[in-house]
């Protein structure tokens, strides 16, 4: 089973993009600690609606958890080195702490708010 579960802080905002098909995609990293005194980084991918919901209401600092699937990337760098990293493919966040960007007051209360997204495109 690989099922990964990350709670931390944005890094950085949200970068959104769409692929030629239109699915929605949006990417951010996210620190977490990874022993006592020790913190690591991880790239996370959300689609479709959880990309649209992360775009909008996801800004640096926030902090989420998120729930998805583990991801190791390969390719080959400008000088044609091979390289491979991982990330996190989101089909699951919840809103721990955030600056309500997005949030109306009909929506659910900050730290109360967890979304799915079983439509990941593979």
């Amino acid at each position: 089973m690989n099922q990964l579960i990350i709670t931390g802080h944005l890094g950085d905002d949200v970068k959104d993009f769409f692929t030629p098909d239109g699915v929605a995609i949006s990417t951010f990293p996210m620190a977490f600690r990874s022993g006592k005194d020790k913190t690591s980084w991880i790239r996370v991918s959300c689609y479709n609606k959880l990309a649209e919901l992360a775009t909008k209401c996801l800004h640096k600092g926030a902090k989420i958890a998120v729930q998805g699937l583990l991801d190791q990337q390969k390719w080959t760098d400008d000088h044609g080195n091979q390289k491979s990293g991982y990330r996190l493919i989101a089909n699951q966040i919840e809103f721990i702490k955030t600056d309500g960007r997005g949030f109306n007051k009909e929506e659910a209360p900050e730290g109360q708010e967890a979304v799915h997204d079983d439509d990941v495109p593979f």
